[in-house]
């Protein structure tokens, strides 16, 4: 296989393996801070003490979490010096100067406070005790805002000037306040809420289902998970179409590759499902709703839409020859699994927290359904994965929109060998630690037990 291709497999593969952790981290260190300000804040002295078992419980999920995104994100650090050196000398001066602070501000605070969380139970004054774990959700979300400064210029570069064959920071204000950088932010804070929320669903339906001694703490727990969820479903929801909207200025290719419209038209029609030829840049047929895109861009049913043919032509009239457009089947059916995988986590979060709401008797009634619930526990990674790959493929050619071509950005000295034994080496080695980290999760999660505790305080 070509270097080039296998260099990008290579990353893909790590930094999905890496993004399976990341929004769990984010999501989890926000519900962690809310829980321990609900432990120290409560009037309801019988809830005390199963609240603060409940925060040890899931802190230790999020730890196991924790430790597996921090080994698979160094490696990530690792290509840009072994395969993509190329990128690295272009982009050195801008790209290191987010990373640098997410190291120096976010990861340090993050670390730091973590310690403080963990080895501070009764050492530390409640209060106190409680700030750190938001001082760690500050820091883990703060770390993903310079992660995505640094990618958000290589999807819209700002603040910039090329000098002797290398792209140099002349703006940092405009490189931190680059507008996609909001787009993307927000759509990942609430990914994440959505993503934990929704492994917490599946721990709460497994421990109400299977174990009768914690059912009472779970359900009132699931109440809680329940609500946590809907609003990071809905907020994700929200800002992946604010963004899109933006993408029609921004990057009008992805955008129309997304929805497979190789002609502008206007008002631009939604496809359902599509027979898609690249080679042939055209739909061989498709189930499409008219005006629907135009609408979802502008608010309106009417409105042009660029097609994938002309900003082709565009390009080449900018850029000189080549082919600008990229994966556009695999953009198009990312997006829609995305998007079917989105819309069954908010059923069901609808579903299983009304019922905890309204009728939990019912819940503990019909038990099939609650253990039904962790098999569609790969959903929000499915979503996740798909939105990661709409986002990195949809500016191919590019590594960086308009500067560099990934063609352009690959290691000068690398052979097929070096990438294939590196390649299954992480591959390997990233399989046994997700087993691992998963069987150790499964264990801590069955042997848990948590018991109510009535008014007076005895367990109930």
């Amino acid at each position: 296989m070509d270097i080039i291709v296998l260099s990008r497999w290579q990353f893909a593969i790590t930094t999905i393996y890496h993004f399976l952790f990341v929004p769990v981290t984010l999501g989890l260190t926000l519900f962690l801070a809310l829980l321990e300000t609900c432990y120290v804040t409560t009037k309801r002295e019988h809830w005390k003490e199963p609240c603060r078992k409940l925060i040890k419980f899931f802190g230790n999920i999020f730890l196991i979490n924790f430790a597996m995104g921090v080994v698979t994100g160094i490696v990530q650090e690792f290509h840009f010096g072994m395969n993509w050196s190329e990128y690295s000398r272009f982009m050195g001066d801008i790209f290191g100067a987010p990373l640098a602070m997410e190291a120096l501000t976010a990861f340090f605070l993050e670390s730091t406070f973590l310690g403080l969380w963990v080895f501070g139970w009764d050492k530390l004054p409640e209060k106190l005790h409680c700030a750190c774990i938001w001082l760690v959700a500050i820091g883990s979300n703060l770390s993903s805002f310079w992660i995505l400064v640094a990618n958000s210029f290589m999807q819209h570069p700002v603040g910039y000037a090329v000098e002797n064959g290398r792209a140099v920071m002349t703006d940092f204000t405009a490189l931190i306040t680059n507008p996609y950088v909001v787009g993307e932010l927000s759509h990942t804070i609430f990914s994440g809420i959505a993503t934990a929320g929704f492994l917490l669903l599946v721990i709460c339906a497994w421990k109400i289902a299977r174990d009768i001694v914690s059912r009472q703490i779970f359900m009132q727990a699931l109440r809680g998970v329940s609500v946590y969820l809907i609003i990071g479903i809905m907020g994700t929801m929200g800002t992946g179409h604010l963004h899109t909207q933006y993408l029609a200025e921004s990057q009008p290719m992805k955008l129309s590759s997304m929805e497979a419209l190789w002609e502008t038209e206007d008002p631009a029609p939604f496809a359902v499902v599509a027979d898609i030829n690249q080679d042939e840049r055209r739909n061989r047929s498709e189930i499409k709703i008219p005006g629907m895109f135009s609408f979802m861009l502008f608010n309106k049913p009417e409105g042009a839409v660029q097609g994938i043919n002309q900003l082709q032509k565009a390009a080449e009239e900018k850029y000189g020859p080549g082919n600008y457009t990229p994966d556009v089947p695999g953009l198009f059916w990312s997006f829609r699994i995305m998007i079917a995988c989105g819309g069954a986590m908010a059923g069901l979060a609808f579903l299983i927290g009304g019922l905890a709401w309204l009728k939990p008797e019912l819940l503990v009634k019909f038990k099939s359904l609650l253990a039904a619930v962790p098999m569609l526990l790969p959903l929000p990674f499915l979503a996740n994965s798909a939105g990661w790959f709409i986002a990195e493929a949809g500016r191919q050619p590019w590594i960086v929109v308009g500067l560099q071509k990934t063609a352009d950005a690959v290691s000068p000295n690398l052979t097929p060998k070096m990438v294939w034994l590196t390649m299954t080496g992480f591959t390997l080695v990233y399989l046994i630690l997700a087993i691992a980290a998963f069987c150790i999760a499964c264990r801590l999660i069955k042997k848990t037990d948590i018991k109510a505790v009535n008014h007076e305080g005895r367990a109930q």
